[in-house]
Parts: structure tokens; C-alpha cells; sequence
């Protein structure tokens, strides 16, 4: 794990060097180590970790190296790799500040996958989704975003920004959702996860099925307001979720996840 943070006034004199420069410095922030530094994850630089969260950082540190090797099988030459980042509380992307209520979240800007520690004890206290594999589609839902990224995808969100359950953002986080899927099925049929920290089993999928329906629009209004309001969905529904990774963890084709042409239950 290295050092990969700076403070508020470093901060200030790399955007001010950007900006006279037109060099994208804050492209450096999390990228202490470079790209020979092993393995996949990196933290910021306050970062201090107990023995269970080291182990939890060995986890998706396993996972995102799968996924990407998934995905370089995949796509060949056109996937490029990345780092999950790390963090505690807040952090500062390429994409603005974030904080842990944000969730998981990949940034374009820098093509990153961000993820708060506290998170998964979030996902099984609060949305009751817990075990290893509910937590592994949680991270590679947040690669599926890199490989629409990638491939141009996430153009269409800025092409069409109407927001709601028929929207391109939902249809995007959907084949998030499904692209998940796809590693799922590659992990569970090559057996190369099981050099992780985790062997995957037949009954492993339910969880991630689980986390998929815990985390839908519909259920979190409810949960916060008593009430679904689809004109205001951003990731789709529950059933949604659950259909889009179900299609991708059974095909292993990320050619049956194209959930911008498909009409989804919702």
C-alpha cells in the first residue's frame, strides 16, 4: 500500500501548475508507486489499517485483479488496467471530492475505482447483503464501469441526460451490473480466484444476487422515503439488477448486456 494523498495547499499548487501548464497534474494523485507497484489497490496516505481491514484490502485486491484479467481475456488490447483506490471517510478524485456516503464509484477522469473501507460493513448491516461474493460484485460492477469507460459507453449518459427509470444512466449502471455478471461467470468456471482469499462455491451467486436487490432505486426510497419515485431513478430497480447480472453471470457474454437496447423488467 503506498502513499497516494496530499494536502489541501498541494492540492491548490498542483490544480494552479495544471491550469498554467496545461498539463493534467491532478492526474497524479493515487498514482504514487506507478505502474510497477504489485497488485491492484492503492490507499491514500493517511491511511492506517487494521488487521481485519488488511484483509479486507488482500479481498479487493484478489477480486479487481481477477476482474482485470477477466477483461483483458475479454476485450485483448483494448482493456487497459487500473487501480481501486482505498480510502476512509473522504477523498479527493479526479472527480471532485467524494465522501463515504457516496458509495463505490469509478472516476473517468482519472479511471479509477474508489472504495471507502466502511462500505461493505454498510452493505450487510444496513442493506442486509453480507458475504464474500456480495462484496466481490460490488467491485466488479464499479470495473464494468471502466470497461464502458474503455469502450466509449458512457458517452451516451452525456448524449442523453434525461434522468429516471427509461434513462441512459440506468441503462448504464445496469450493464454495470451485468458486465459483473461476466466475471462472475469467468471466476466461477476458471478456478483462478481460488489463488485469492476466497473459493468460490455453487451457492455464492445468491449473494450477489442479494446485494444486486438490496441496492436497487426502488427499495433504497422506500427504505428513505416510504415511496418509489421511478421519474428519479439512477440505477434501476431491484428486479432490474437482478435481471442484468443474473444474464451476464449465466452467458459470460458481455454481448448479451447491451441493456441500452433491451427493454428490462422494472
Amino acid at each position: 500500500m503506498r502513499a497516494g494523498s496530499i494536502g489541501i495547499g498541494g492540492f491548490l499548487v498542483l490544480l494552479f501548475l495544471s491550469w498554467a501548464t496545461g498539463t493534467d497534474l491532478l492526474s497524479l494523485l493515487g498514482d504514487v508507486g506507478g505502474p510497477s507497484s504489485p497488485g491492484s489497490v492503492a490507499s491514500t496516505g493517511d491511511l492506517r489499517t487494521t488487521p481485519q481491514e488488511e484483509r479486507l484490502v488482500d479481498f479487493v485486491d484478489a477480486v479487481a485483479k481477477d476482474a482485470q484479467d477477466t477483461w483483458e481475456q475479454l476485450l485483448g488490447g483494448r482493456y487497459q488496467r487500473t487501480r481501486v483506490v482505498v480510502f476512509r471517510d473522504a477523498i479527493e478524485s479526479a472527480c471532485g471530492f467524494a465522501q463515504s456516503a457516496t458509495g463505490p464509484f469509478y472516476c473517468p477522469g482519472d479511471r479509477k475505482v474508489y472504495l471507502d473501507l466502511g462500505f461493505f460493513d454498510e452493505l450487510s448491516q444496513r442493506f442486509g447483503a453480507p458475504g464474500d461474493f456480495a462484496e466481490a460484485y460490488v467491485i466488479a460492477h464499479e470495473f464494468g464501469h471502466h470497461v464502458q469507460n474503455l469502450l466509449g459507453v458512457s458517452a451516451r449518459v452525456q448524449q442523453d441526460p434525461r434522468p429516471g427509470a427509461t434513462s441512459a444512466s440506468v441503462a448504464l449502471e445496469l450493464q454495470a451490473d451485468c458486465y459483473a455478471g461476466v466475471w462472475g461467470h469467468a471466476a466461477s468456471k476458471s478456478g483462478r480466484f481460488e489463488a485469492g482469499r476466497v473459493e468460490l462455491e455453487p451457492g455464492d451467486a445468491e449473494e450477489a444476487l442479494r446485494a444486486a436487490g438490496a441496492i436497487g432505486d426502488d427499495r433504497l426510497q422506500r427504505m428513505a422515503t416510504g415511496r418509489v419515485a421511478p421519474e428519479r431513478f439512477t440505477h434501476g430497480s431491484s428486479a432490474q439488477r437482478i435481471e442484468w447480472f443474473r444474464r451476464g453471470m449465466s452467458s459470460g457474454d458481455p454481448r448479451q448486456c447491451d441493456t441500452f437496447a433491451r427493454t428490462t423488467t422494472q
